[in-house]
């Protein structure tokens, strides 16, 4: 009994709380993409260093990189859709590492998200990458010599200078653990930007975040 009503609080707690994430959906059913694009260096600074990841090798000049092309409702967003669509090939996923960093983030992005878009694997990491070229990113981050502390909403200007279609609604800029995270740029399934539900708008309130310069 004591289960039984801790399991319907805990759902009237989600859906309360804007929790609407939904495994198993449909595939290719869903309103809208969010592309989520990821700072390297902070990436690093936070976990990828301690993981002694390839990406984060001095080698290396990652600035933006792709994380993922999400499906999105309106309002919460499918994920591990069952599918009978091939899994993409090593190669394909290898062939994402110039966009993502490494083939494992590209494979976890097709596993959790591509398999809701409706597509073949092939077209998924095409479209990411198309979606990828169609967001300017501001060549003014690759300049900086040393990390510095910046208002997370200077990045969310920056971007919307760099891309004039895009409006204040569009897009989000997150922080973690006092770092710049992400941009998400909120697209149609055309890949026109569009405005973003509830769920994506999360902003970063931070003023002095911390952003790590390409090594």
């Amino acid at each position: 009994m004591r289960r039984m009503i801790l399991t319907v609080g805990l759902a009237l707690w989600a859906l309360g709380s804007g929790v609407a994430q939904a495994d198993g959906e449909k595939a290719g059913v869903f309103d809208y993409y969010v592309l989520a694009l990821s700072w390297s260096p902070n990436w690093c600074a936070l976990e990828g260093d301690a993981r002694d990841s390839d990406q984060c090798d001095a080698r290396h000049d990652y600035g933006w990189t792709l994380h993922g092309l999400w499906p999105q409702f309106h309002r919460g967003w499918p994920s591990y859709c069952p599918t009978s669509v091939a899994p993409p090939s090593r190669r394909m996923s290898g062939e994402m590492t110039d966009l993502m960093g490494s083939p494992g983030l590209a494979w976890h992005q097709w596993k959790k998200h591509g398999t809701c878009a409706g597509l073949q694997a092939q077209q998924y990491y095409d479209l990411m990458r198309e979606a990828y070229s169609r967001v300017e990113r501001p060549a003014i981050f690759r300049k900086l010599e040393k990390e510095v502390t910046l208002p997370a909403s200077l990045i969310e200007e920056a971007f919307l200078k760099a891309n004039p279609d895009l409006d204040k609604d569009m897009l989000s800029v997150t922080c973690r653990d006092g770092y710049i995270q992400e941009v998400r740029v909120c697209l149609s399934r055309t890949l026109s930007p569009v405005p973003c539900g509830r769920d994506v708008i999360q902003e970063c309130g931070l003023k002095n975040a911390r952003f790590t310069p390409v090594r």
